[in-house]
């Protein structure tokens, strides 16, 4: 579950967005360079970490043929996957990039990832986690090509639940990399390959058990900016079923990798605690004000699931987005955290896979890698687990800073020129003395002071300023 505003995509920005969004880094301090040494350690990874399995001494996975989903252009691909149906249900491998492989523990690369803490995407260019050698080309499970990954293999049942998982370093060849929106398509015309049919079957059944452990998914889209002549416009990303389905192959896994921790007493989770009960009752109060009453006998991700495109169902998704808060990292050695649980997800849950993207993922595969072979956690994990839901916190806050700055600047731009406009939009929330409104198009959200209106209730603004120095826009009621 996520409050967090939808982001933007990288582009091309320039002039005075350029100019405010150079200065909000500077601002924030947000890496720039890798430092030399860091580089050259990348680079003489990328060059000498062997892929020949016998060199070294990995499985042959070689012959699955497994294929990638990510957004179109995605060239850091952490995960590829192979998914088979069987008599009594399927058999799913997921490959998760080796980069434990080229990152020395305590070198100067892991000293500079540790800073860094994760991948930050932005409109002028996004600040990898791992230097590009390694993110999109050596690590990277591009398509031909033979990588390294950890392999998770479970043998699910005909509801897709694990019955058996087992998890290998080994050496994989992708055969393809789909975008969403082909896969979506080559589904929908039948000329899919067998994993992607057989993921349909898998995010449905998948879905069915996450309603049936009271989880919940809310999939904020992704927005575009583009270049429109002399300005700019904002687009919504297009949502295709499979996001869902791919997503909750993810989630399996990061629920398999909880799992394995806290049986070995070690690990890291994602941790979040439940909402609480005077939240709840608020939020149920607020779907039937909006006209979309949450009832006492349908549970959380089942209602949410069920709500359409309208205006007030939007608000409620906004309301949704806030009831879970506090989600952070707990790492362990020995006792478990007294809170164990993703409240959203409603269930043990660690971040896994993603270890090209953010930080503490390397370490989950090395402990979980470990564990499943019954072998002892490598003493540099160990040592270090302690540090990183610090290192993870501070990522994250300067992380949310400059995905809310950013994504302002490039509202005001959108909109900058069209002062005197009005515009139609839609009231999320009341915030103080005003409300915060998402406009119809373009997909804008805005706070509007002096306004008093309830959420799902449609208004009509005209703009009377749009700074994209610090990313202010100024409305007044039509």
């Amino acid at each position: 579950m996520t409050t967090r505003r939808a982001r933007i995509m990288s582009t091309t920005t320039r002039g005075e967005l350029a100019a405010s969004l150079a200065a909000l880094r500077r601002s924030l301090d947000l890496p720039a360079a890798y430092p030399s040494a860091a580089l050259a350690e990348a680079e003489r990874a990328a060059d000498t970490v062997p892929t020949d399995p016998t060199a070294a001494v990995l499985a042959d996975l070689r012959s699955i043929p497994f294929l990638t989903i990510d957004p179109e252009g995605s060239t850091d691909l952490d995960q590829a996957l192979h998914l088979e149906r069987t008599a009594s249900g399927g058999i799913l491998h997921y490959a998760i990039a080796d980069v434990p492989a080229f990152v020395t523990p305590g070198g100067a690369l892991d000293v500079e990832t540790r800073r860094r803490g994760q991948t930050i995407y932005a409109p002028d260019g996004r600040i990898p986690l791992h230097p590009e050698v390694i993110s999109e080309h050596a690590a990277s499970l591009l398509p031909g090509v033979d990588r390294r990954a950890y392999v998770w293999r479970f043998v699910l049942d005909d509801g897709a639940r694990p019955v058996e998982t087992t998890l290998t370093r080994a050496v994989v060849r992708s055969v393809r990399q789909w975008s969403y929106v082909e896969a979506q398509a080559a589904i929908d015309d039948a000329t899919a390959p067998e994993s992607l049919r057989s993921l349909v079957w898998f995010g449905s059944e998948r879905a069915a058990r996450e309603r049936e452990r009271g989880g919940a998914s809310l999939n904020i889209p992704e927005a575009r900016i583009v270049v429109d002549g002399d300005g700019y416009r904002l687009e919504l990303e297009a949502e295709v079923p499979l996001e869902d389905a791919n997503a909750q192959v993810s989630l399996l896994t990061g629920m398999a990798a909880a799992d394995i921790m806290l049986r070995g007493r070690i690990g890291i989770l994602r941790t979040m605690p439940p909402a609480a009960p005077d939240d709840i009752a608020r939020f149920r109060a607020q779907t039937v004000a909006l006209g979309l009453p949450w009832r006492t006998d349908v549970p959380y991700g089942e209602y949410l699931q069920s709500l359409d495109r309208s205006p007030a169902a939007r608000a409620v998704r906004e309301y949704a987005g806030g009831l879970f808060r506090g989600a952070g990292y707990a790492s362990f050695d020995g006792e478990p955290p007294a809170q164990t649980d993703q409240a959203a997800i409603a269930a043990p849950y660690a971040h896994t896979t993603a270890p090209l993207r953010r930080l503490v993922d390397r370490w989950s595969l090395v402990v979980c890698e470990a564990l499943a072979n019954d072998r002892e956690v490598p003493e540099w994990a160990r040592a270090s687990l302690a540090e990183l839901p610090a290192l993870m916190a501070r990522s994250s806050a300067v992380t949310s800073r400059w995905d809310a700055g950013a994504l302002d600047r490039v509202e005001a731009a959108v909109l900058s020129g069209r002062e005197g406009e009005v515009f139609e939009g839609v009231v999320l929330a009341v915030r103080g003395d005003g409300i915060r409104v998402q406009l119809l198009s373009p997909p804008v959200e805005a706070k509007v002071p002096g306004i008093t209106a309830a959420p799902g209730d449609s208004v009509r603004l005209r703009l009377v300023a749009a700074s994209i120095g610090d990313g202010t826009l100024r409305f007044a009621a039509a």
